[in-house]
């Protein structure tokens, strides 16, 4: 079962750059399309404490990673 879910959108330039740090260091994660569900838009943005950012990214410990960079990212993975 996929630890990470990540909520954004296909055209979302900090969610394309997630996808790839996940992609290159073989990090499996379930992807939350927002733009298919307001159900999930909202929950997105409920994560985020009511602040409309993407990505979120919830990790298997529960935190969160919002509009992460590649360090960051990579820092929480690794």
């Amino acid at each position: 079962m996929t630890k990470i879910v990540m909520y954004g959108t296909p055209t979302c330039g900090d969610c394309i750059l997630a996808k790839q740090v996940f992609a290159e260091n073989n990090i499996e994660y379930n992807y939350i399309d927002i733009t298919k569900s307001e159900k999930d838009t909202e929950k997105a943005i409920e994560l985020n404490n009511g602040v409309r950012k993407i990505p979120v990214i919830v990790f298997e410990d529960q935190t969160i990673l919002v509009e992460p960079n590649r360090e960051q990212l990579l820092a929480k993975i690794n």
